[in-house]
């Protein structure tokens, strides 16, 4: 019987799980300035807490997540995105308490979305987040844009861009929200089933529509930059200048909404702008959700944060033709003549391995000659070549592959001699 991997996930082989690794530990570095803090949270949350976050008319919660029910007759959910549980954690945790303040969290794992698989988009992916939780300063947003756009440029990326917006406050959001029932809602027929519910329940979302995103209503929608009060273009002013400061190049677009319901005041999208990338451009997307943590049962802890795929950070590097300085060598590769030297190089790699190198030998029987090309397929740095002879006399030869140079050492100096690279 042959199965198959199921659709939307993919299988991470060696050659290319090297750049995840590489990207992985690239991310880690940036968080430490940053002084972000890694969380892991549990693959899967009570389904309860996404459609109280989330949002239950947002495309993630009708369509998307892969709910299922245990055997105590919980509803549980595969997580389909990462700041719902870290404010569950946040909040269950009591880290409003934390001496530190704010919270600045960041998280590298799996979620899960049933959607329809396209080039950079799987059912299965690994997404990058930060959340900085416990301050309202405009300064704490442009520096979660900033390290989200550091990410990109650490990488080599080059052709970005950064656009913000605005979605204002409570009382901003609901003039905009009876501004654009009134502006909908006399030809909310000629719109898909989805926006006809989201009119009534979250109009804004409609702005965020596939399927009718050319209907010329959509171009013509009152901004939500109309309905800002005092407080809410004043925060946004302040966002903008902080990110002009950062020499951040940004765009506003007030049709950016964003499609969780937790965002308030500034939502941001980072776009790949390279050639070729694919139709669907963007390659990061977060903002600001004051309120999230009392929906969630802690105190008034006002949040910002971001997420980013991987598999579409990797996409973009595919189209601006960005190599990954990623060199995976063996620093000695054990070539054996004869049964007693061959029963040797078990301990001597063993040796090698523990003293901090890298270190392989064969294990099939090659020839001399098929050992070489082994070492040379592994890009060892030096070939270390035991024979019978060798062995009786307690000897070595090393041969540094670059150069060619070779010399013959005593057996129990091969570790120093490594050491040593000026030996040569």
């Amino acid at each position: 019987m042959h199965i198959n991997i199921p659709r939307g996930t993919q299988d991470i082989l060696p050659g290319t799980v090297e750049k995840w690794q590489y990207i992985e530990g690239k991310i880690k570095q940036l968080c430490d300035r940053y002084q972000y803090s890694e969380i892991r949270t549990p693959i899967f949350e009570h389904t309860e807490l996404f459609l109280r976050s989330v949002g239950d008319t947002t495309d993630i919660v009708t369509k998307e997540m892969y709910t299922f029910e245990d055997r105590g007759k919980r509803s549980l959910t595969l997580r389909p995105e990462g700041t719902a549980a870290v404010v569950r954690s946040f909040v269950e945790n009591k880290m409003h308490g934390y001496a530190s303040q704010p919270i600045k969290l960041f998280y590298l794992g799996q979620m899960f979305r049933y959607e329809r698989p396209q080039a950079g988009r799987f059912r299965q992916f690994v997404q990058f987040g930060v959340e900085a939780i416990g301050s309202k300063d405009p300064a704490i947003d442009a520096e979660v844009i900033a390290l989200a756009y550091s990410v990109y440029q650490t990488m080599g990326l080059s052709k970005l861009k950064v656009v913000v917006n605005s979605l204002g406050d409570k009382e901003s959001r609901q003039a905009h929200r009876e501004a654009l029932i009134a502006h909908f809602k006399p030809s909310i027929g000629e719109f898909c089933h989805d926006c006809q519910t989201r009119l009534e329940k979250n109009p804004m979302r409609i702005l965020d529509c596939k399927k009718d995103h050319e209907h010329p209503l959509m171009k013509s929608a009152p901004s939500i930059l109309e309905y800002l009060n005092e407080e809410s273009k004043a925060y946004f002013e302040k966002v903008q200048k902080y990110l002009t400061a950062l020499n951040i190049p940004f765009v506003v677009d007030s049709n950016l909404v964003r499609g969780l319901d937790y965002y308030n005041h500034t939502a941001f999208e980072i776009m790949s702008e390279a050639e070729g990338f694919g139709a669907i451009t963007t390659l990061c997307g977060g903002g600001r959700y004051n309120g999230l943590t009392e929906e969630l049962g802690g105190p008034e802890a006002p949040g910002i944060g971001f997420a980013m795929s991987l598999e579409r950070l990797l996409s973009a590097l595919e189209a601006e033709k960005i190599e990954l300085p990623i060199e995976k060598k063996v620093d000695c590769y054990l070539v054996s003549l004869g049964e007693e030297a061959k029963d040797y190089t078990v301990g001597l790699v063993n040796e090698l391995r523990q003293a901090g190198f890298s270190a392989e030998r064969d294990y099939l029987d090659r020839k001399v000659k098929a050992q070489f090309k082994a070492a040379d397929r592994l890009h060892a740095k030096y070939v270390a070549v035991l024979g019978e002879n060798e062995l009786q006399n307690n000897k070595i030869n090393l041969k540094q592959l670059e150069t060619g140079e070779q010399k013959e050492i005593p057996l129990t100096e091969l570790v120093s001699a490594l050491k040593d690279f000026g030996s040569f």
